[in-house]
């Protein structure tokens, strides 16, 4: 997934009400700018730090452009931007790039399944096989001592619902597959943020042993875009 047009590097004045973020550029020009991420994006921002941008062209805009690209205050680059993750995994999809989801035979988006009114990232149908439903989520909260990310980076009462949904299924003999998309550099594992979500750690427990696959994939991240590479473990306890 390449960034077009390309992202500007800017330095952030301050994130606030979740949607909006004012920026300096390096010429000076200051700009509020949409903040595609509405979580708590833990350890992901630092008032001054470096950031990169998309600018807009279309002028029915009300903001002129979108935070994208962050260096963490660990030093590292996460891709705030959570819009982007269910699309750089279909792009890995579709190339093969995702080890046991390869050789489907259709992709569908935003599939309604479940008991409580969900909608699945994807579902990949096989013609050989059951389909897949796959839930995607994008994983930004990394720690200054450990290469290990965790999510979610806030209480998400949303997220357990999912995992309660996959685990559903899964029981009811239907293949549910767990994704996170580690949209954050020198990331070796992840693991549930127990100490933040005690509930989501328990509900992904709980779908781990009803069936559900849970798996990771790294992404590379640059100012010029964004690629799936390989997968990681998904660590199971406790923090290390």
């Amino acid at each position: 997934m390449q960034f077009e047009p390309p992202l500007e590097a800017a330095r952030l004045l301050r994130r606030y009400q979740r949607f909006f973020a004012d920026i300096e550029t390096l010429a000076g020009e200051r700009l509020t700018v949409h903040c595609p991420n509405t979580g708590a994006m833990r350890h992901c921002l630092v008032e001054g730090g470096q950031v990169w941008f998309s600018r807009s062209k279309d002028p029915r805009r009300k903001l002129p452009g979108t935070w994208e690209l962050a260096q963490t205050p660990h030093g590292r680059l996460a891709c705030i931007n959570t819009a982007r993750a269910n699309p750089l995994v279909e792009e890995a999809l579709r190339a093969g790039r995702i080890e046991g989801l390869e050789g489907f035979s259709a992709l569908r988006r935003e599939v309604r399944y479940g008991t409580e009114n969900s909608r699945i990232d994807f579902c990949l149908d096989y013609a050989g096989g059951p389909s897949v439903y796959l839930e995607v989520k994008s994983v930004t909260l990394g720690f200054a001592d450990s290469t290990v990310a965790a999510f979610p980076d806030t209480v998400s009462a949303r997220a357990s619902k999912h995992l309660r949904e996959l685990a559903a299924l899964a029981r009811q003999g239907g293949r549910a597959v767990l994704l996170y998309c580690v949209n954050l550099s020198g990331i070796s594992a992840v693991r549930a943020a127990e100490e933040i979500d005690p509930a989501y750690a328990r509900a992904l427990a709980e779908a781990r042993a009803a069936g559900v696959e849970v798996r990771a994939v790294a992404v590379e991240l640059s100012v010029q875009g964004l690629q799936v590479t390989h997968a990681l473990p998904v660590l199971s306890g406790a923090a290390p």
